[in-house]
């Protein structure tokens, strides 16, 4: 394992975080408890120490599965509990609001789920243009003197929005969508965040399993499952994705003798984001976890993966369509 560190956070934060949407089950295609549990334990044995999570993933049962499974180990104080706030939902459909009463009441509530008394890692979800910034910011500011969280930090927000937010509150992070397919944050987002030492979290890193080297073109999702929806996933633009993958997969096992997943984690690190968000409901889906470490990609590597995309990936598209409303007035 690699470590890192967030400003704010005394302990060590491994460069591998364990991304928890999938264990609320909400546009997944639903979980099952007591694997999403086992997969917290395997994670930690697996030497992670950070776990991300919502409380809109699942509608608070992410959260609650966290809480329960970090109850049963004991170890509340060796894990980094990163959570988020400013999304609402109502009858299914979720909505941004990052209104200084909403976020009150969601701190209250995401720590009873989690079952702590404090949060590491509190993050804005995304931005909300109809609430002022420095009502969210200050609001934000006010959980950090109280003590109730540790470090604050922001989701989906672009430069501007991030230097507005830093002039009324200290920012210590940012968590964006980043993975082979998905750059757009390396130009102006990570470079804004080198410059200044906030640290970074990119999710996504195996784009919604894209890049996970299990994904075959006959795979069928089920229920409310996010690529039902996802542009990546429905023709021609499938076609290309999945094109694109097997030549990846040819590359790095001839070149590096790595799966197509370890260089998926390993090129959202070797970009210098501190953190990779690795999504997983069950404890298989972390197999492979070691062969991310103890290799490094060249700037040579890097022209020829984007040679591949470019070869193969006619009509690219980013993750634009995850992006919830703005709130009814």
């Amino acid at each position: 394992m690699e470590f890192t560190q967030i400003p704010q956070l005394k302990q060590k934060i491994s460069r591998v975080a364990l991304g928890t949407w999938s264990i609320g089950g909400w546009m997944w295609g639903g979980q099952d408890d007591a694997e999403s549990i086992a997969t917290i334990h395997q994670a930690l044995d697996l030497g992670i120490n950070i776990i991300d999570t919502a409380p809109v993933y699942g509608f608070g049962l992410s959260e609650e599965i966290v809480g329960r499974a970090l109850q049963l180990v004991g170890k509340r104080n060796e894990v980094v509990i990163a959570t988020k706030a400013g999304i609402s939902w109502k009858d299914g459909k979720v909505y941004r609001d990052t209104r200084k009463a909403v976020l009150e009441k969601e701190l209250d509530d995401s720590l009873k789920r989690l079952q702590v008394d404090y949060i590491d890692l509190y993050q804005v979800h995304w931005p909300d243009s109809k609430t002022p910034v420095e009502e969210t910011a200050q609001t934000m500011n006010s959980f950090l003197k109280a003590g109730k969280i540790r470090a604050i930090g922001v989701s989906n927000f672009s430069v501007d929005q991030m230097q507005q937010f830093a002039k009324i509150a200290p920012l210590n992070t940012l968590q964006s969508p980043f993975n082979l397919f998905e750059q757009a944050m390396e130009k102006d987002e990570l470079a804004f965040c080198t410059k200044t030492k906030i640290a970074t979290l990119g999710y996504g890193p195996l784009c919604r399993g894209l890049l996970s080297g299990a994904m075959q073109k006959e795979r069928q999702f089920q229920g409310d499952d996010i690529r039902k929806v996802d542009p990546k996933f429905k023709e021609p633009r499938y076609s290309q994705y999945l094109q694109c993958t097997q030549r990846l997969q040819k590359w790095v096992e001839q070149k590096h003798k790595r799966s197509l997943l370890a260089l998926a984690i390993r090129w959202v690190l070797d970009k210098e984001v501190n953190v990779a968000l690795w999504g997983a409901r069950k404890p298989n889906q972390l197999n492979g976890l070691d062969s991310v470490f103890g290799w490094n990609l060249t700037q040579q590597d890097f022209a020829e993966i984007d040679q591949i995309i470019q070869e193969t990936v006619l009509d690219p598209i980013g993750p634009e369509f995850m992006m919830p409303p703005l709130r009814q007035t």
